[in-house]
């Protein structure tokens, strides 16, 4: 995971550069997570309660029953386009007490197609909200993905 902003994270008023960075590594971490398949890490990030708008699905994920039913529900690996790598860049993180507020991009790059011709990545804006919990540790407690530029498809069909 990379972070386009030179310095790190950018902390508005009231969120430390300390904050701000633990923050940024709850979700770059969870990206690495995924990207390596270990579902536990992925999971460890997120409250057992968070809601997630998922670019995939059209109703809000109530908690990891949700998460999981809409997960069994993917096409399975090798049915669609094959994701290469994520990047998440351009953070903004603001914190209020023990709740932060985190802005970002995503881009989701794919492997070319079955005819070789490159695929467009995909681009996510997202924004995260976390909660501090008694360890110090912050967890996910809302996740929303709004694709702004669909990817996987042929990159001249842009």
């Amino acid at each position: 995971m990379s972070s386009r902003t030179p310095s790190g994270p950018l902390a508005r008023p009231g969120a430390s550069p300390t904050d701000a960075e633990a923050v940024w590594a709850v979700i770059s971490g969870m990206y690495e997570a995924y990207m390596a398949g270990d579902r536990a890490a992925v999971d460890a990030r997120l409250d057992p309660e968070a809601t997630v708008w998922d670019s995939a699905a059209d109703p809000l994920l109530l908690g990891m029953a949700d998460l999981e039913r809409l997960r069994d529900e993917r096409p399975a690996p090798g049915s669609g386009p094959v994701e290469t790598g994520l990047d998440a860049y351009d953070p903004v993180v603001d914190v209020f007490g023990d709740t932060a507020v985190l802005r970002y991009w995503l881009r989701v790059a794919f492997a070319p197609g079955p005819d070789g011709a490159p695929s467009r990545p995909e681009l996510v804006r997202n924004t995260a909200v976390l909660r501090r919990h008694a360890d110090g540790g912050w967890l996910i407690v809302h996740l929303h993905e709004d694709v702004r530029q669909p990817g996987g498809v042929p990159a001249a069909d842009g």
